[in-house]
């Protein structure tokens, strides 16, 4: 799946290839994504609309149109979105293509249908924050996400310091691979509880994570399965993994073996050495 690195490198890839651009038709190949595709709705609001910007939202992209307006998509598991040739062939699992009157096209690829596609009025799009991304937490670089903010919401909780991280209503876009890869970084071991972690555990983790996911998007995403940016170039941020995937390999500050537990349904690494 396609966690926020991946979503911010495609992001940073379409903005120059769309900003600008008028939007001159709409295709769409009849299927369902997770939710049904309101195309009527996005032939008539997006045809002829001027594209003012591309930006991210969580694991969202959103296209900003002149008028206010908002088309959002979700990517889902394995969702792509890419500039092609207006006059290349689309592929079987193309579902949504948006031609821009340079002769190129905005495609989002679908293999397994699990993303969506959502339009707001420009009214809507003024109150996304309480609707759409209502359920969503503060973005990793924004000042909001402090260690204050996190002890506090951590207080009479008693889960483990990964599920916290990954839980998208605590912060968003922190994935599997990242959570696993900043918390052996912050030297916090990922069963800890959150109850017994210090502001100044807080405030380690926050900084790794951000390096983290920075680094992460320099190296334009990791490609686990099949992800690809806005230019179909494959990320390479996994070979930089110091834990993840790395079951029963020595750990490259103290070799120890890394160890495999999971925590939450979800795999998880770590150096029982470096991690307390």
């Amino acid at each position: 799946m396609p966690e926020l690195p991946e979503v911010e490198v495609i992001t940073r890839g379409l903005r120059p290839h769309l900003k600008g651009k008028t939007i001159i038709s709409i295709w769409h190949s009849g299927k369902h994504l997770r939710t049904p595709v309101p195309y009527e709705i996005l032939r008539k609001k997006l045809r002829g609309e001027k594209i003012a910007d591309v930006t991210r939202r969580a694991k969202y992209i959103q296209i900003a149109l002149n008028s206010g307006s908002l088309f959002i998509v979700h990517l889902g598991m394995t969702g792509n979105m890419g500039i092609f040739p207006g006059s290349s062939r689309k592929t079987k699992h193309d579902h949504i293509e948006l031609g821009l009157d340079d002769g190129k096209a905005l495609r989002l690829n679908d293999v397994r249908r699990f993303g969506s596609v959502h339009f707001l009025s420009a009214s809507d799009a003024q109150q996304k924050e309480s609707t759409i991304f209502k359920t969503a937490g503060p973005e990793p670089f924004d000042d909001s996400f402090s260690a204050d903010y996190l002890y506090k919401t951590a207080s009479n909780r008693n889960i483990t310091v990964k599920q916290f991280i990954m839980t998208s209503q605590v912060v968003v876009g922190i994935g599997n691979i990242y959570a696993s890869e900043s918390l052996f970084r912050a030297r916090i071991r990922p069963t800890r509880k959150i109850n017994s972690l210090t502001k100044k555990n807080w405030s380690d983790l926050i900084d790794n994570i951000r390096k983290v996911l920075k680094h992460a998007i320099e190296c334009g995403g990791s490609t686990i399965s099949d992800f690809l940016n806005a230019n179909q170039e494959s990320g390479y941020f996994q070979m930089n993994f110091k834990v993840y995937g790395k079951n029963g390999e020595k750990c490259s500050c103290c070799s120890s073996i890394i160890k495999k537990e999971v925590i939450g349904g979800r795999a998880s690494f770590f150096c029982s050495n470096c991690q307390k």
